[in-house]
C-alpha cells in the first residue's frame, strides 16, 4: 500500500491541536516525514477537472464537501490539506468564511489558506481564530452519524443476558416513557448515574465464515440511577430506582441496561486504510432489506483487522453470472465486480464496525463486498 500513506497519517499526527484531539506520540523521524509529505502537495492528475483555483468556505461545508471538490479521489485528502502544517494545522479548524487558494508549481498542487485585505488582494498567512471551536467545518455531516453514537452498540459476547433488567414500573404500569420509575435488579448495577435501555439482542453473523461476531441489540433509550436497591427488614428484596430520562421506544419490563460510556471527542477525519482491506456488510441498521446512502451498516471487520474511525471504504456489486454463446458455443462466465459506493467508518468494535454509506449507485445488501478504494 505504500509508504505514501502512512506519512500521510503521520502528517496529519503531527499537525493534530484542536481541543478534542488524541495525544499521540511522534518522533523526530515521524515528524521528518510528515514535512516531506506536506511539502510535495498532490500530482496535477490527482485534481478534479473542475478543481476551483479559489474557494470560500460557506457554513454547513464539510471537509469531505471540500476535498470532494478539489480531487478526484477525496480520501487523499491529507495530500492536498497537510502539506502545509503552519496554516492547516488540522481540517477542523477551518471556518466559514476562509478563502481557500489552489497553488500548482512544478506539476504538484498545494491548498493554502489566506484572506481577503483591502482592495481584494490576499494576504497567505498563518492565523490563529480566537473564536470556540464549534464554528470549526466538520470532516462529514455529523448530524447523520451522531445518533448513533451511543444508540449503535455491538458487544463482544451476550452481556446483556446478565446486565441489570428492569423488574416492574410504578403503577403496575406495563410500557414506561419519560419521567417514569423504573425498579431495577440483576447484574452488578455500579454507582453509575446515566444509563442505556437496550432489548432483544441478536447475534451479527459473518457472512462469510458464518461464525458470530457479535451482539446488537435494539437501543430503547437512557435511564438514570436514583436509588440504590437493598433488602428489607423482613428479607425482602427491595430492586433498584431509575428514572427514565428519553426513549425511543416505550420501556418495558425485562429491558436491559449498560453504562453509558465516556463521551469520545475523537475527531473523524476520512482517510484511506494503510493496509488492504476486504470484508463484507455483515447487517443492515434497523429493519430495512436493503442500505441506500446516509444510511448505518454493520461490517465483519474492526479493530482487530486495522479498521479505524474516519476510513474510507469502497463498496462493490458482484459481477453476475452470463454466457457467451458469440462463437457458437456456450460458456459459462462472471462479469467482473463493479465499484460503485463508499463508505465511512464512524464506529469501530474489537472484530466490528459501524459505517455510514456516503454514496451508493445500487442498495446495500448483507454479503456485499468493501475494500480499501
Amino acid at each position: 500500500m505504500g509508504g505514501w500513506r502512512a506519512a500521510i497519517g503521520i502528517a496529519l499526527l503531527a499537525g493534530t491541536t484542536a481541543a478534542w484531539a488524541v495525544n499521540y506520540p511522534i518522533t523526530p523521524q515521524q515528524r521528518s516525514t510528515a514535512q516531506q509529505v506536506a511539502e510535495a502537495g498532490v500530482p496535477l492528475s490527482e485534481l478534479s477537472p473542475n478543481a476551483p483555483d479559489s474557494y470560500t468556505v460557506k457554513r454547513g461545508d464539510t471537509l469531505w464537501d471540500i476535498s470532494s471538490m478539489f480531487l478526484k479521489r477525496p480520501w487523499r485528502w491529507p495530500e492536498l490539506w497537510g502539506m502545509n502544517l503552519d496554516q492547516i494545522r488540522n481540517p477542523h479548524l477551518i471556518y466559514p468564511g476562509q478563502v481557500l487558494f489552489l497553488e500548482k508549481v512544478d506539476g504538484r498542487a498545494r491548498l493554502r489558506v489566506g484572506r481577503p485585505v483591502g482592495n481584494g488582494t490576499v494576504k497567505l498567512s498563518p492565523r490563529v481564530r480566537s473564536e470556540g471551536l464549534d464554528g470549526a467545518i466538520s470532516s462529514i455531516p455529523l448530524h447523520l452519524i451522531e445518533p448513533f453514537l451511543n444508540e449503535a452498540v455491538i458487544f463482544n459476547t451476550n452481556e446483556l443476558e446478565a446486565a441489570p433488567r428492569i423488574v416492574a414500573a410504578q403503577e403496575n404500569r406495563v410500557l414506561l416513557t419519560r419521567g417514569d420509575s423504573a425498579y431495577v435488579r440483576g447484574g452488578e448495577i455500579a454507582d453509575l448515574r446515566d444509563w442505556r435501555l437496550f432489548r432483544n439482542p441478536k447475534p451479527l453473523v459473518d457472512p462469510r465464515s458464518k461464525e458470530v461476531l457479535g451482539y446488537e441489540a435494539v437501543y430503547v433509550g437512557t435511564a438514570s440511577y436514583t436509588r440504590p436497591g437493598e433488602t428489607g427488614k423482613n428479607g425482602e428484596v427491595i430492586p433498584a430506582t431509575f428514572r427514565i430520562e428519553s426513549t425511543r421506544l416505550e420501556a418495558g419490563i425485562g429491558d436491559r441496561l449498560s453504562p453509558v460510556p465516556p463521551r469520545d471527542f475523537i475527531s473523524y477525519v476520512p482517510h484511506a486504510p494503510q493496509q488492504e482491506v476486504d470484508g463484507l456488510i455483515a447487517s443492515l441498521y434497523g429493519d430495512a432489506l436493503t442500505a441506500g446512502q446516509n444510511q448505518i451498516v454493520a461490517l465483519n471487520k474492526g479493530s482487530q483487522d486495522g479498521l479505524e474511525r474516519g476510513h474510507v471504504l469502497a463498496l462493490w456489486r458482484y459481477g453476475r453470472n452470463a454466457v457467451d454463446n458469440t462463437d457458437g458455443k456456450r460458456v459459462a462466465i462472471k462479469l467482473p465486480d463493479e465499484r460503485h459506493g463508499l463508505l465511512f467508518v464512524f464506529r469501530v468494535f474489537d472484530r466490528m464496525s459501524y459505517a455510514l454509506v456516503l454514496n451508493v449507485q445500487e442498495p446495500v445488501r448483507v454479503g456485499d463486498r468493501f475494500t480499501q478504494p
